[in-house]
């Protein structure tokens, strides 16, 4: 039996995350893997089982490199409206400063929302993780600014958290083929935050 040859682990997974980034799963062929990876097919199944297995990995290296990553901003102390304001002002960047041929438009997950997670148990279970991940979230931060603004009514952060995350999720979506109605739905999420939440910037 021939020895399998190495590789960087990382390198092929972003790779390959880069490619279902941009095509979903079900339109990233094996031979597309194998040109952006640099793995024969073999190679792949062999490490990683399947080209469900290249995903899931795919996956994976997305939640720890870029959601918590940029979630981060809205956990710990500190949190609160300007944490919320950052975390859309971060998205806007996102969308925005990404050219029209870049593999990375919009969020890997709410595109496999659209595709593999209609029709795949697990594969909705981890976004609708996400979402849950997502919502809490800004719940939190939402909470945190309502303090600081000396609100003491009703508890508004969970009406308010879905708000801000469709409209976030949806921008993401939308990335892909309007940047425009993209951006300018976070720009209602930053307003809506500024409405909730009135201060000097």
């Amino acid at each position: 039996m021939g020895r399998l040859q190495s590789f960087d682990r990382t390198s092929v997974v972003q790779a390959a995350r880069d490619l279902f980034w941009d095509k979903g799963f079900d339109a990233a062929s094996l031979a597309d893997l194998e040109e952006a990876t640099g793995l024969k097919r073999s190679s792949i199944y062999h490490a990683f089982g399947s080209k469900r297995g290249l995903f899931d990995a795919a996956v994976e290296d997305y939640q720890g490199t870029v959601i918590r990553p940029r979630l981060r901003i809205l956990t710990g102390p500190g949190i609160g409206r300007v944490s919320l304001l950052a975390y859309f002002d971060d998205l806007r960047w996102a969308v925005s400063a990404l050219p029209e041929d870049s593999p990375r438009r919009g969020c890997l997950l709410v595109n496999c929302a659209a595709g593999l997670a209609g029709r795949d148990d697990l594969a909705r279970q981890v976004v609708d993780g996400y979402r849950s991940e997502l919502t809490d979230t800004l719940q939190d931060a939402l909470r945190a600014a309502a303090v600081a603004a000396g609100d003491s009514g009703p508890d508004r952060a969970p009406e308010r958290a879905r708000t801000l995350a469709s409209l976030g999720m949806s921008a993401m979506l939308l990335a892909r083929v309007n940047a425009a109605e993209s951006l300018a739905l976070l720009d209602t999420a930053t307003v809506q935050i500024r409405y909730w939440f009135p201060g000097s910037a």
